[in-house]
């Protein structure tokens, strides 16, 4: 089964934290990566930019209009994620667990099964 484990950032609980607690959780996503690739369960991870660098684009009368910015202005956004497969619910939940940002007050992994995929998983 296919499970997108979202990070949620909250950039004050973020900036909270010392240069060494920050470090301890960067550190932490690089043993996740390797345990989860050398358990044949990763399948692709991606970081995104600061929400400021997005755009919204929405169709009115036939003509994109576009914002800048994110979707919803909100304290918390979405910071990256892991594509995973694994056996299981539960599997999933254990190794969202194991991700540095699960141990830090005010952040959180979001598991959600993957219900459709297509398209190239190499870019």
């Amino acid at each position: 089964m296919k499970f997108l484990l979202s990070m949620h950032m909250n950039p004050a609980v973020w900036e909270s934290l010392t240069e060494d607690e920050r470090n301890e959780i960067m550190g932490g996503h690089s043993t996740f990566m390797e345990t989860v690739t050398a358990s044949g369960e990763m399948i692709m991870t991606q970081g995104l930019a600061d929400p400021s660098q997005s755009a919204v684009v929405r169709v009115r009368g036939g003509r994109p209009v576009v914002t800048d910015g994110p979707y919803l202005e909100a304290k918390e956004y979405l910071g990256g994620f892991y594509l995973i497969d694994c056996e299981s619910r539960e599997r999933a939940i254990e190794l969202a667990a194991v991700i540095p940002d699960a141990g830090v007050e005010g952040m959180g992994i979001e598991v959600r099964p993957v219900m459709f995929s297509a398209g190239r998983l190499d870019v």
